[in-house]
């Protein structure tokens, strides 16, 4: 006969299957959505060593899996007097995770982008400078500068879309209660 703790710890299986179901669909690691989704359902901090023993996954294994949370902004080390070893601790409000892990990405993307940027420009400002250059060279590299600045233009939009979610300025538009603003 099942008691009401084991229907209570199925349902809180449940919750952290989903969490994690869900972060992997917005691309974030399985390993990921299972260590945010553990630490969630706790309500409290979480060392390595707590979070090995739920998870299975060695010590190791889960430092990798906190440093990259961190990364991402969802969770974060912090302290509990007495406490010797590390703790971690993750966003509580969906809607902030939900924004840090995208936020997150984009920038990584957005800086990625920067470098592509620099490099390709150097190299056309150097063809430009080419002695030899035929007009249809000339048309090529105006071409290439044309689509540089597109691209450039797109990733300042996605910086602005992170903007946009950062600043909680997303939910003038996007109410977190769903009810539209009149």
């Amino acid at each position: 006969m099942v008691n009401n703790t084991e229907r209570i710890d199925d349902v809180r299986t449940q919750f952290i299957e989903k969490i994690t179901d869900n972060m992997s669909a917005f691309g974030a690691a399985t390993s990921v959505g299972l260590v945010l989704g553990i630490i969630y359902m706790n309500r409290e901090p979480m060392t390595l060593d707590e979070l090995s023993v739920e998870t299975g996954m060695s010590k190791t294994r889960m430092s990798q899996v906190v440093r990259e949370m961190i990364d991402m902004n969802i969770a974060e080390r912090v302290f509990k007097k007495g406490v010797r070893k590390d703790l971690y601790q993750v966003e509580e409000d969906y809607y902030q995770t939900f924004i840090s892990l995208f936020t997150s990405t984009w920038q990584k993307a957005i800086n990625r982008s920067r470098h592509f940027e620099q490099r390709l420009k150097k190299k056309l400002d150097e063809l430009q400078q080419q002695p030899d250059l035929t007009e249809e060279d000339e048309q090529a590299i105006n071409n290439l500068l044309a689509e540089l600045h597109e691209w450039k233009e797109y990733y300042d939009w996605i910086r602005r879309v992170a903007h946009f979610f950062e600043s909680g300025e997303i939910f003038e538009h996007v109410p977190k209660n769903g009810q539209e603003e009149i």
